[in-house]
């Protein structure tokens, strides 16, 4: 039976010997068809787990914000032909707040085999590096980009971490991170805490927990920088 793999990526410039184990390389090596989100980034990315890898013997299939639905049910048409396949995220992990899982669910349901393989996450890695409920945790994504929406969703997320003893988990772009970052101290109790998990295993990683009313004395400076926000009380 054909297996579709899901290959994590980094989460920025750093060493893959910190991030990702030697079967991730075998895996890769071997594979014919990707499923990318870009095709430059993913060739950067398989050509630095194995510089002998044939880059123009490789068949690549796009699936971002733009694929049609028409364009997807064609993606797997290698697997049907005896090929496996893997799927690239453009950072961490595959499936998870991408659209990769439209993919899986097609492996699934076509009986195939599904591996996710070893790698970064960033919503597992700032949790664990939290302080905060593990046993119950949401990821909610991108918050509303509309000032009073995102102000609502705010105070919706902070009762929830107090009413249902969850972990509110959510990303921003970076370049609204500074603007994010105000919008919770400026709508979140002094005493909710807040864990900023930055550049998640670079050099410059950065991740601290701290109440509401400490945060307000001392920003750290997260523009542009991949960051992950965690609420809870």
């Amino acid at each position: 039976m054909q297996t579709l793999y899901l290959i994590p990526t980094s989460l920025g410039d750093c060493s893959f010997d910190r991030i990702l184990p030697a079967f991730n390389t075998e895996i890769v090596t071997n594979l014919k068809y990707f499923i990318v989100e870009d095709i430059r980034t993913a060739r950067r990315f398989l050509k630095k787990v194995n510089p002998s890898i044939e880059i123009d013997e490789l068949t690549f299939f796009i699936l971002n914000q733009h694929t049609t639905p028409e364009e997807l049910s064609g993606f797997l048409r290698p697997m049907f032909h005896g090929n496996d396949m893997g799927i690239l995220s453009e950072a961490g992990c595959p499936a998870i707040a991408d659209p990769g899982a439209d993919v899986v669910e097609m492996a699934q349901k076509n009986n195939f085999t599904v591996v996710p393989l070893i790698g970064p996450s960033s919503i597992l890695l700032s949790l664990m590096a939290s302080g905060f409920n593990g046993q119950s945790f949401a990821f909610l994504g991108y918050l509303p980009i509309h000032p009073l929406e995102r102000a609502k969703m705010l105070r919706k997320i902070e009762t929830r971490a107090y009413s249902e003893n969850q972990s509110q988990i959510f990303i921003e772009t970076p370049y609204r991170n500074m603007k994010m970052l105000d919008e919770i101290i400026q709508t979140c109790q002094p005493y909710t805490r807040l864990c900023i998990a930055a550049d998640l295993t670079l050099s410059s990683e950065f991740i601290k927990t701290k109440t509401i009313k400490d945060w307000k004395t001392q920003l750290p400076d997260l523009n542009k920088r991949p960051c992950i926000f965690l609420i809870y009380k």
